[in-house]
């Protein structure tokens, strides 16, 4: 299992803990880290909110704007590091916010910018990635795509629900073989729930 911190783990001042608890129970914890499970490389990090396309925030004026903009900035760049160390054909990466404003549609668009930002989309034009994986967003719309067509999943538990009434809340994403044995890649399936 792999996993990123959201918004409420940080609520407590009680993050450090709350990801403690999740490795002891062997979670995978990515906060701009880069994993490879069965020949699928991972990469992953919270995120940040700041808004989307020409309705971005800018670090500009008072001092805790600009201090919000710089942890949109920062998570863009965890992100951008973590993709750039994976070397397997697949990648998946998973996010909190969202880095596109298509999965956050359904949301009240005054709370937008609270829900992810463009900076995330950034890293995702750089570098391949198959999919990308969020949550946060619970009255938002489950699949976009970015502007260079990777597609994103809002997989709060609330959508899943709402899309897949008569299952249980999950997103299976199947990949494409890449040459290595079904034993080794895990028959190239990636398993991803979120119960954001």
């Amino acid at each position: 299992m792999l996993a990123v911190l959201g918004n409420h783990d940080f609520e407590s001042s009680k993050a450090e803990e709350v990801n403690s608890i999740l490795r002891d129970a062997r979670v995978l914890m990515l906060d701009g880290d880069a994993q490879e499970v069965c020949g699928v490389g991972f990469a992953g990090t919270k995120g940040f909110g700041g808004g989307f396309g020409r309705g971005s925030l800018a670090p500009w004026g008072e001092t805790a704007i600009k201090a919000f903009v710089q942890e949109a900035i920062d998570e863009a760049l965890k992100l951008e590091r973590a993709v750039s160390r994976l070397r397997t054909p697949h990648r998946i990466v998973l996010l909190h916010y969202s880095p596109i404003q298509a999965t956050v549609e359904g949301e009240p668009p005054e709370i937008f910018p609270f829900l992810g930002s463009s900076r995330l989309e950034e890293p995702l034009s750089r570098f391949p990635v198959e999919a990308v994986f969020h949550g946060h967003a619970h009255n938002g719309t489950l699949e976009g795509h970015t502007m260079g067509g990777v597609p994103v999943l809002n997989v709060s538990m609330k959508i899943l629900q709402r899309t897949f009434p008569d299952r249980q809340p999950y997103y299976l994403l199947e990949l494409p073989e890449t040459g290595t044995s079904p034993a080794e890649i895990g028959t190239a399936t990636a398993n991803i729930a979120n119960q954001a």
